[in-house]
């Protein structure tokens, strides 16, 4: 099994102090380990756990700092981590769900782990067809 892992999987991963953590955590921790899960991200979700690391510190944390923040939180996941190339146009034609610009990444992430024969790991619930963490 793979999962895409979602801009706001990896934040509330990251920081101790987002209302999501412990959950995100406890179901990282769980999966850790298993043979043949496989935790994916690529370029957007990357790139977006820097964008937040940075608003929600009111800049107060360097982009670089953000960056070494979560190149540790994908190396703690060892050879179970993977980077997936995103290789997916926006052209491609989209889910009939996607009618407003807010929804635009939701779905070309969902539809890059789909071609990938991944499920794409989230906290939105909106997102049809993702995988919503849930956790007890």
């Amino acid at each position: 099994m793979k999962y895409l892992l979602d801009v706001n999987v990896l934040v509330a991963w990251g920081w101790a102090d987002h209302a999501e953590h412990r959950r995100t955590a406890s179901w990282i921790a769980a999966i850790k380990g298993r043979p043949g899960i496989k935790l994916l991200t690529s370029a957007i979700p990357e790139l977006g756990f820097v964008r937040v690391s940075v608003q929600r510190t009111g800049g107060q944390l360097p982009v670089s700092a953000a960056a070494v923040t979560l190149a540790g939180m994908l190396a703690s996941l060892g050879s179970q981590h993977e980077f997936l190339a995103d290789d997916l146009a926006s052209t491609e034609k989209w889910p009939a769900w996607c009618g407003a610009a807010s929804r635009t990444t939701d779905a070309h992430l969902q539809t890059l782990a789909a071609k990938h024969g991944a499920s794409l790991l989230t906290l939105d619930a909106a997102i049809p067809g993702a995988l919503l963490l849930t956790f007890p």
